[in-house]
């Protein structure tokens, strides 16, 4: 098990497609060993944020303009996607994009390809099948033949054989059903404190991702509205109205929002949005 623990720091990221900005001045921290959600609606920035930490724009002709991504104090800005897995981050996709046509020990074993460790493997394994019980007797099931709880475990257990400093879920709940996302965030919040493993969770499903994560920011049109810890984020009004099902009022507090600027040419921090 990886004994480094890394903070991951994205500051004044700029990311464009052809002329359009996508992410705005975006600033973001993952502490060593830390939780933290970026929440937002379709459109909002956090699948260009995604490929932007693990160096995949360039497949869907994106760049950054302008800022820095660094991991441990190390730039990982243009590095190659393996190089970046390399370095201690690994990212459970949305849609979670297994290989339907190979067992689930053959799906889980593909996210060791970048180790040299081979001896220690094995280990790996066996603490998945630990961490998710349910997979065991399916090892050499087909894995486009499982349910969709159970290709999403696959999934999480694929990212953490590469034995990762930084483990990325984007839109973790993503078509299950409640009682399944429930138990797969309680179980990176137990990855997060038994093995001191830093978890970025993208996700749509605000209130459930604010009760395990510890810090959180909000993004909206590629900007961070909002920020602060997951407390702070729950008592917010904004938050409340526009995240977690507040009252009939919401679509007035969002037509209030100051929209920021998408000019390339834009940059610094917003101000602090009043809660008031």
């Amino acid at each position: 098990m990886r004994s480094d623990r890394l903070d991951l720091r994205i500051e004044d990221l700029t990311v464009v497609y052809g002329g359009v900005t996508a992410l705005d001045n975006v600033n973001i921290t993952v502490p060593p060993g830390g939780f933290v959600t970026v929440l937002g609606a379709n459109g909002a920035g956090k699948t260009t944020l995604v490929r932007s930490i693990t160096s995949l724009l360039y497949l869907h002709k994106g760049r950054v303009r302008r800022g820095s991504i660094t991991l441990g104090g190390e730039s990982i800005l243009g590095k190659k996607s393996p190089d970046i897995v390399k370095a201690g981050v690994a990212q459970v996709p949305e849609g979670r994009k297994l290989f339907p046509n190979l067992s689930v020990k053959e799906n889980l074993l593909c996210g060791a390809a970048s180790r040299s460790d081979v001896d220690a493997i094995d280990d790996s394994l066996e603490l998945n099948l630990e961490l998710f019980p349910q997979l065991r007797p399916l090892l050499n099931q087909t894995a486009g033949l499982l349910s969709g709880g159970e290709q999403q475990m696959v999934a999480v257990g694929r990212a953490l054989m590469s034995d990762p400093a930084l483990l990325i879920c984007d839109e973790l709940s993503l078509g299950l059903a409640p009682k399944i996302v429930h138990r797969l965030f309680e179980l990176l919040t137990e990855i997060n404190e038994r093995r001191g493993t830093s978890i970025l969770v993208i996700e749509q499903n605000a209130s459930l991702a604010l009760q395990h994560a510890a810090d959180a920011y909000v993004l909206e049109l590629g900007r961070v509205l909002i920020e602060g810890t997951a407390d702070e984020l729950r008592g917010n009004p904004m938050v409340q109205e526009l995240y977690l099902g507040g009252g009939g009022e919401a679509h007035t507090s969002y037509a209030a929002i100051e929209r920021p600027s998408r000019r390339p040419e834009a940059h610094g921090r917003r101000p602090p949005v009043s809660e008031s």
